[in-house]
C-alpha cells in the first residue's frame, strides 16, 4: 500500500469536501425542493425557540474592540433566523437588528469572483487551502508568498476583492449587488462602522501591499483594501444571513425571491472553503461538533450556516470567544443542527 500522509490543513480539505459532497451534481430542481421531506415547520420553530431560551443570558465573551464602532453595539441582542426551501422564515429574538456583516462578506465575495472568472482563478491566485494562522497573518502571507492562503482570512479576501472585474465604482456595485441578491434585499453600508474600520485598518493595508507585491490581484491595493473595508460594513440582519445561506444551501438559488443568483457549479466550491476556514481558528472544533456544517463568522458577531439542500441558519450575537466567533451563535446552531438531525455525518438511515 502506497504511504498516505495528510497535514492538518490537506485533512480539513478531505473532512470539508465530505461534508458537501451532496451537492454537486444536484440538479436544480433538487435544491428547490430540498431532500427528503426534512423537518417539520413546528420541529424547525421549536429547535430555534429552545435554541435562543437557553442561551439568551449567556454572558460569556467580549464585543470586539479592535474596531471602536463594534465595542459600542449592545452585547445582550441576540437573534436567530432559518429560511427553508420554500422561502419560508422562522426567526427569534433580535432577528431584525442590523449590524455590520464584517467576514461573513468574504465567502460572498469569493462566488462574486468565482462567478465572474471561473473557480481556478481564486485557486491560483489566493489558494483554498487553511493557513493554520490567524486571520490577519502576515507571516502566513511571506511563509506561502501570498498563494496557500483561502478567500476567509484577511490577505486572501483582500486579493479576492482585488480580482473582480472593473473600475473602483463598477467592483462595489458587484459586490454590494450580489450580497443585495443573496439577502433578497438592497443593503446599505453602515457608515459609522466604516469609517471608523478605516481609521483603524493600518494591518490590513500592509497586507494588500504586500499581497500586491506577490502579484496576487491586479488592481491598486489601496483601492481593493477600501472596497474590502466596506464590503465589511455592510449592514445585515440575521434574517439576512440566514436568507444568504439558504441561497448557497439550494444550488445560488435565492427561495425567498427565486431568482438564481449563483451558477449551481460553483457552489460545492465555496462551500467546502466555508467548512474549512469559515470559523477561523476553531473550524476544526466546529467540525467537529456540526459535521462539517459550512459556516462563516464575522467579528461583528455574525454566523451564516449552510445545511445543504435543508436550510440556512443567520445568527446575531456580538459577544465573540477567543478565536473570534460569537459564542451564543455557536452553540445555538450547534444545537439546532442536532436537534434536527442535520450533522451531514450523522446520516445513519
Amino acid at each position: 500500500m502506497a504511504d498516505f500522509d495528510l497535514d492538518r490543513r490537506q485533512l480539513m480539505g478531505v473532512l470539508a469536501l465530505g461534508a458537501v459532497a451532496g451537492v454537486v451534481g444536484v440538479p436544480e430542481v433538487a435544491f428547490a425542493q430540498g431532500r427528503g421531506s426534512g423537518p417539520s415547520s413546528s420541529a424547525i420553530q421549536a429547535a430555534l425557540d429552545s435554541a435562543y431560551g437557553k442561551y439568551r443570558g449567556l454572558n460569556e465573551g467580549k464585543n470586539a474592540d479592535y474596531i471602536p464602532a463594534l465595542a459600542e453595539v449592545p452585547s445582550n441582542f441576540f437573534g436567530i433566523a432559518i429560511v427553508t426551501a420554500d422561502g419560508t422564515v422562522y426567526q427569534a429574538g433580535d432577528s431584525k437588528q442590523e449590524f455590520s456583516i464584517q467576514s461573513v462578506s468574504k465567502p460572498i465575495t469569493a462566488a462574486l469572483v468565482m462567478q465572474e472568472s471561473g473557480s481556478k482563478l481564486i485557486e491560483d491566485s489566493v489558494g483554498v487551502d487553511a493557513t493554520g494562522q490567524v486571520f490577519n497573518s502576515i507571516t502566513a502571507v511571506e511563509q506561502y508568498r501570498g498563494k496557500e492562503m483561502n478567500p476567509l482570512v484577511n490577505p486572501g479576501a483582500i486579493a479576492t476583492v482585488g480580482n473582480v472585474k472593473g473600475t473602483p465604482d463598477e467592483v462595489w456595485n458587484k459586490i454590494i449587488g450580489i450580497h443585495s441578491d443573496m439577502a433578497g434585499r438592497q443593503l446599505q453600508v453602515n457608515q459609522p462602522v466604516y469609517q471608523s474600520e478605516a481609521a483603524t485598518n493600518q494591518r490590513n493595508r500592509a497586507i494588500g501591499s504586500l499581497m500586491s507585491a506577490y502579484e496576487r490581484f491586479p488592481s491598486d491595493p489601496a483601492v481593493a483594501v477600501d472596497l474590502y473595508t466596506r464590503q465589511c460594513s455592510i449592514n445585515v440582519n440575521a434574517v439576512d444571513l440566514a436568507t444568504m445561506a439558504a441561497t448557497l444551501a439550494f444550488g445560488g438559488r435565492n427561495p425567498v425571491t427565486k431568482k438564481q443568483v449563483l451558477d449551481p457549479s460553483i457552489v460545492p466550491g465555496v462551500l467546502a472553503i466555508m467548512a474549512t476556514a469559515g470559523m477561523y481558528d476553531d473550524s476544526g472544533k466546529w467540525a467537529f461538533h456540526t459535521g462539517g456544517v459550512p459556516a462563516k463568522s464575522g467579528v461583528g458577531g455574525g454566523i451564516l450556516a449552510v445545511v445543504p439542500g435543508k436550510f440556512g441558519i443567520g445568527t446575531f450575537a456580538p459577544p465573540l470567544d477567543d478565536a473570534g466567533n460569537s459564542v451564543r451563535g455557536q452553540k445555538a446552531i450547534i444545537d439546532i443542527v442536532n436537534e434536527l438531525k442535520a450533522n451531514p455525518y450523522a446520516q445513519f438511515g
